[in-house]
């Protein structure tokens, strides 16, 4: 485990104002354990930042269950998994191809056009259900719009997730049924969200926790530079959780940033650590970690899932024009539901039939979603013109006509 703020395992200090500011003090206690694992880069060749040059060392990556499905000691998380049995792997597994599935299903929806847009989370099954399996039900939870994955432990219906990206309402659920807030499209602005409803549950007295996802590209935002400093000042119970995908749409991570992601945490007085994110036991134990130490007043944390975004950014962007194919096929080896897989039969806790059952449930999930979405009506198209003042304006009336006669051209097409 990589911490790198003694000052961060201070306790929370009570309401009275007296929390200050926990980094003015801030040491670096450097790595305590961990496993190295697979540091390659998304060429195949492994990334060096120039402090980890100079260190003759690479990050460290938290590893519990490497690419060949084999299970490795780590002193510092392996308590966090140990009373895992075999039922609980099954239904990680259950988890990570279900949300697949559906992901897949999305993605052809929009290709037909049934959708809008829709964003992929092809690759980081591990990272959203290792961490999403952590929280427990009173955890309150704030998504980018790829966490589908998150959504699925939280109870969110998939296809309540699919009327935003068709266009016909504003999110698709009650956040407050499942502690799951709707989707954010404005990059990184749901870390102040988060972070302020921890402040609130501080002062509330509660002993739950909030847990904030967010991208690489995000971790360049104000918001969240902003968020960091407001949660380790107030010793907030948040937990930081960015999925480095390798690409902020077609900016590669070395471009956003001199030093690995999770070491910005100790600029700001708080632990980082990263995980292997396509290892979904490491992302459990180490979200399980995270979380109990919000719950016990210890501050925030900022978890860097190191993973991988196999298909597009969106369906609007072609990653064939920044990235190659090697760069694929070299993640693809490391892919997490293989992994587990491995790891199942190898330890004999699943057979043929548990797997023939799931492809079957799989494709029954595939067929819902399709009638779910085909039955949902389409958007209107003059919806988007509305509220914009609240009196009306001229430039929108004019808009709105060209709109309109646009669609009309259309229908003397004998088209739709």
């Amino acid at each position: 485990m990589t911490v790198d703020s003694s000052a961060a395992r201070k306790p929370r200090r009570s309401a009275a104002g007296k929390a200050g500011t926990t980094g003015s003090k801030t040491g670096t206690t450097g790595s305590k354990t961990g496993t190295t694992g697979d540091t390659t880069g998304a060429t195949g060749t492994k990334r060096t930042t120039r402090t980890a040059a100079r260190k003759g060392a690479e990050p460290e990556l938290v590893q519990l269950l490497t690419p060949e499905g084999k299970r490795v000691k780590n002193a510092e998380f392996d308590a966090y998994v140990a009373g895992i049995t075999p039922e609980e792997l099954r239904g990680l597994y259950r988890d990570m191809v279900l949300t697949r599935r559906f992901d897949a299903e999305a993605t052809a929806l929009q290709r037909q056009g049934e959708l809008g847009l829709w964003a992929s989370l092809l690759g980081q099954e591990a990272a959203q259900i290792g961490s999403g399996r952590a929280t427990r039900e009173d955890d309150y939870v704030f998504p980018t719009y790829r966490e589908h994955g998150v959504a699925w432990c939280r109870g969110v219906d998939p296809t309540n997730l699919l009327g935003m990206f068709r266009g016909v309402n504003n999110g698709g659920w009650d956040p407050n049924s499942n502690n799951f807030h709707l989707y954010t499209i404005v990059i990184g602005s749901q870390t102040l969200h988060a972070t302020g409803y921890a402040m609130g549950i501080t002062k509330d007295g509660a002993d739950s926790a909030v847990i904030a996802y967010f991208g690489d590209g995000a971790s360049s935002q104000g918001d969240v530079a902003e968020s960091f400093t407001f949660s380790a000042v107030y010793n907030a119970p948040v937990v930081f959780f960015c999925q480095n995908n390798q690409w902020a749409i077609s900016e590669p991570t070395e471009k956003q940033s001199r030093v690995p992601l999770y070491q910005r945490a100790q600029g700001f007085g708080f632990p980082g650590v990263r995980v292997d994110g396509n290892d979904v036991l490491a992302c459990l134990a180490v979200t399980k970690w995270a979380l109990e130490r919000a719950r016990a007043g210890e501050g925030p944390t900022l978890v860097e899932a190191f993973t991988y975004r196999m298909g597009a950014h969106t369906t609007s962007d072609d990653p064939t024009r920044y990235r190659g194919d090697e760069e694929r096929q070299a993640w693809e080896a490391k892919d997490p539901i293989l992994r587990l897989r491995r790891y199942l039969e190898a330890s004999h806790h699943a057979d043929e039939g548990f797997f023939a059952e799931l492809e079957t449930e799989s494709e029954a999930l595939g067929k819902r979603v399709r009638e779910a979405v085909r039955a949902m009506p389409d958007p209107d198209h003059y919806a988007i013109f509305e509220n914009v003042y609240a009196d009306g304006h001229a430039l929108v009336d004019e808009e709105r006509a060209q709109f309109a006669a646009y669609q009309a051209s259309f229908a003397d097409e004998g088209g739709r």
